[in-house]
């Protein structure tokens, strides 16, 4: 009988702790804690930083003088560094937080419409075709075995890099009746194959039965570019080929202005697209030496103006983006950049590079009217919030064109070559 009362009494006083535990972290108190981060990234003259208060007997100290404090819970960073905060209570230390303080990162915000024209590396292989010959419909290239998204890098030991340097080899190799020595990519692999031409008894020439593509072009906003280094990023996400729908490899490419001339306003279930026009040859303002997830990247080789944010702004971390109102600026008619608003749903903290980190939605009625809401051609719309540009539109929802993604601009500014961390972080 006693052994079971103890039984008892320990599983009561089991499930009493079990509870508490559980209850631990609602409390007041203990919220306050955990929601002090172990991290503080931010730049240095930037507006006060504010860190959360435990209470009134908790002291916050830092032993670096390059950090004020302007009271026990605001501190100004006056140089840049790694440095240290402490929560202490009668001296002695509860809770450290790791400082960072940046060197001040501005770029002027874009909003321009711009045609994209990308030179792939190689020629792309887009489909496979049938050839008309004596024996019959024949496909040379999945005989031999190339696939569609493969690059095609050399032949015969040249270099391939454009549609022309193909048809000579084609030519030759057929009559000659020799096989072409095929280097293709795919993916991170290196291939080689041989490839026979086949002559076309229609079109009385030698093909290779394959479709293929060294070029891509479209439209897209220009997000910021750097005064100083004219290093620039546009579009927020990686531009992809329309049949193969794999990451275009550039080779180079170019950039122009481009003058939107009508809106098709988009739908539930149907996105809208800008239209645009634009001369690759006359239009040029920039080379593009990058296509990555974050967007196309390079330098401007001509000024360009928004009429509206021509002096550099500040950059915000991905921390330090709030829900609630924000701003984008972005071309509907012409070429005159507006500004319009929007709402951030929801942001998400990111510590390494990473897509869709925000859920943008239009808000601006004006902007509603004339798009519906997120079209073809926004990608790359500059997103501003308190002053600062925080980040770029990406995509929209097919379901919802009101709303879509956004993408945090310092992995932009990380991809288009403009440092924020120091070397030790970024690696």
């Amino acid at each position: 009988m006693k052994f079971r009362q103890i039984k008892n009494t320990r599983l009561w006083i089991g499930a009493l702790l079990l509870i508490a535990l559980f209850m631990i972290p609602f409390l007041t108190p203990v919220q306050k804690y955990l929601s002090i981060p172990n991290e503080i990234v931010t730049f240095k003259n930037e507006s006060p930083l504010e860190i959360p208060k435990l209470g009134k007997d908790i002291q916050i100290s830092t032993a670096n003088k390059n950090i004020q404090a302007i009271d026990s819970s605001v501190f100004y960073a006056k140089e840049s560094g790694d440095s240290e905060l402490t929560y202490e209570v009668s001296g002695f230390p509860i809770k450290k937080v790791n400082l960072s303080v940046l060197d001040d990162i501005k770029v002027i915000p874009g909003g321009q419409s711009i045609g994209v024209q990308l030179h792939t590396l190689g020629v792309l292989v887009v489909g496979h075709h049938l050839v008309k010959s004596e024996e019959g419909a024949l496909s040379p290239g999945e005989d031999a075995e190339i696939q569609v998204g493969d690059v095609i890098l050399k032949i015969n030991g040249k270099a391939i890099k454009e549609l022309s340097d193909v048809k000579p080899f084609v030519k030759e190799a057929g009559k000659n009746n020799k096989k072409l020595q095929i280097t293709l990519k795919r993916g991170r692999e290196t291939i080689d194959t041989t490839l026979q031409p086949i002559y076309d008894d229609k079109d009385n020439e030698y093909k290779i039965g394959l479709y293929i593509r060294d070029s891509a072009a479209g439209i897209g906003t220009m997000t910021f570019y750097d005064p100083k280094s004219k290093k620039y990023g546009a579009l927020g996400h990686v531009i992809s080929d329309m049949d193969t729908k794999k990451p275009i490899e550039i080779h180079n490419g170019t950039i122009v202005k481009s003058s939107v001339v009508s809106i098709e306003k988009g739908n539930n279930g149907t996105p809208g697209e800008k239209q645009a026009e634009f001369s690759i040859e006359n239009d040029k303002i920039g080379s593009i030496t990058k296509n990555s997830p974050f967007g196309i990247f390079g330098k401007l080789t001509e000024s360009i103006s928004n009429d509206n944010y021509d002096k550099p702004l500040p950059v915000a971390l991905s921390h330090e983006v709030k829900e609630g109102p924000a701003k984008i600026l972005t071309v509907v008619d012409d070429e005159k950049v507006e500004e319009y608003d929007i709402e951030i749903v929801s942001s998400v903290p990111q510590k390494f590079p990473a897509t869709k980190g925000m859920v943008i939605q239009i808000t601006d009625p004006e902007l509603l009217k004339k798009t519906g809401g997120i079209v073809q051609g926004m990608s790359g719309s500059p997103i501003i919030q308190d002053g600062k540009i925080i980040g770029a539109v990406t995509h929209v929802f097919v379901n919802d064109p009101t709303s879509g993604y956004g993408v945090h601009i310092e992995w932009m500014l990380q991809d288009a070559g403009i440092s924020i961390y120091n070397k030790e972080r970024a690696s």
